[in-house]
């Protein structure tokens, strides 16, 4: 490949006291490579193509292609949607499966592409050329950034599809208000990324807000990214509720836990569980209040409570609240395993902190997570779905901390 550094600039700078010359479209575009050379394309490329060759060491693209395969003869099947939500399952995983071998394998092409891009954009010293290369390389590198994350998804159940609880805490009608705010930015968050979202059970508090509300965000990963969000939430801002236009801090609480799979040995004694129907409640719509639909499940030995009323009917929340339950409590097992294990090494940190991330509003605008102290100063872009840096930045935090434990 041709070194960048051959790039230069053409013509010689105006005497002191000569008229400035006006810069020719070919003047531009020398100036414009002579910019590309400074950044030194020839390394970044040689970085991007390391860092990608480490990322497909670990994803596997020829693993991926065979699993692939595997996944389309299996949907061949002429029987396949006789078990319709086996057959959705499996839809989804080969659909989910055949974006990352794309993925992978469109990435590695344009990373293959870029010392063409420069020595062409060399030769024909054209700077619409040396603008594309710098955009292009920009964009590669963001994109393999963004998929070495999928690398350090490597815990038992990172590969879950999630469900997540939103709690409000202290802080009365402002923290109701604020678990809705949380509700409606990891919703927005999934429908960036085409995440199907399923809302299981919504509790509304009794001015506005939200008591407490369970969802399923339905993609491969899910729990991987947003297990790094589960903590407690902190607002400040000036209050909408309050007459006399104090400041009021309110907290909500984030839960995280995978998806219960049908490979999971999760038993639960009906003697273990206690089930209380109740009238669904909400601002209004069909069976709501009219029917004792609504269902409470408490899980005696652990003292576990999931509630579900946004299905018609009771046979239906009592079946998604046994599936939350049931997710809840693997989750559980796999916090008591690694308890076990901790004590065994005399490790008694806790890896996270009630309090992980800090969202202001007023007296300034900053939203920063006190794990990581990654912040951004546009607090609504946030709470609108702008939370990939945090996740980022959480999972490589995550990664950091298991890695300084494992050494220790």
């Amino acid at each position: 490949m041709t070194s960048c550094g051959g790039f230069s600039t053409a013509g010689e700078a105006p005497a002191r006291g000569d008229p400035p010359r006006r810069v020719s479209g070919a003047g531009r575009a020398a100036r414009n490579l002579a910019g590309v050379a400074a950044r030194d394309v020839d390394a970044e490329i040689v970085e991007i193509s390391q860092t990608l060759a480490g990322i497909e060491a670990v994803l596997k693209p020829d693993d991926l292609r065979a699993e692939v395969a595997d996944l389309e003869q299996q949907a061949a099947a002429p029987d396949l949607w006789e078990d319709v939500e086996a057959a959705q399952a499996l839809t989804s995983k080969l659909s989910y499966r055949q974006a990352d071998l794309r993925r992978l394998t469109e990435l590695r092409q344009r990373v293959d592409d870029l010392p063409v891009m420069v020595e062409l954009a060399q030769e024909e010293r054209d700077e619409s050329a040396a603008a594309e290369v710098e955009a292009e390389l920009d964009r590669v590198k963001e994109l393999v950034a963004d998929l070495e994350i999928r690398t350090l998804l490597s815990g038992e159940y990172d590969a879950r599809e999630a469900v997540v609880t939103i709690r409000a805490g202290a802080g009365g009608v402002d923290a109701a208000d604020f678990a809705e705010m949380l509700l409606r930015m990891y919703t927005r968050w999934a429908e960036r990324h085409d995440f199907p979202v399923a809302v299981l059970d919504t509790s509304y508090a009794d001015e506005a807000g939200l008591k407490s509300a369970t969802f399923e965000v339905k993609a491969p990963y899910a729990y991987g990214n947003l297990s790094v969000e589960g903590g407690t939430h902190r607002l400040v801002r000036i209050s909408p509720f309050d007459n006399q236009g104090r400041r009021q801090t309110s907290f909500a609480a984030v839960e995280v836990v995978p998806s219960i799979e049908k490979t999971d040995h999760i038993e639960v004694p009906d003697n273990d569980i206690r089930v209380d129907v109740f009238r669904s409640s909400g601002p209004g719509g069909q069976s709501v209040n009219t029917t004792d639909s609504a269902v409470r499940m408490t899980h005696l030995p652990t003292g576990i409570v999931v509630s579900m009323q946004n299905e018609k009917s009771q046979i239906q929340n009592r079946a998604a609240a046994m599936r939350v339950l049931q997710s809840r409590l693997l989750l559980l097992r796999q916090e008591q395993e690694e308890a076990e294990k901790k004590a065994l090494s005399g490790d008694v940190k806790a890896s996270w902190g009630d309090q992980m991330r800090s969202y202001v509003l007023h007296p300034y605008q900053m939203v920063k997570d006190l794990r990581t102290n990654h912040e951004v100063g546009n607090p609504q872009a946030v709470l609108d779905g702008g939370i990939d840096g945090f996740i980022e930045s959480g999972i490589r935090w995550r990664k950091e901390q298991q890695t300084q434990a494992e050494a220790s």
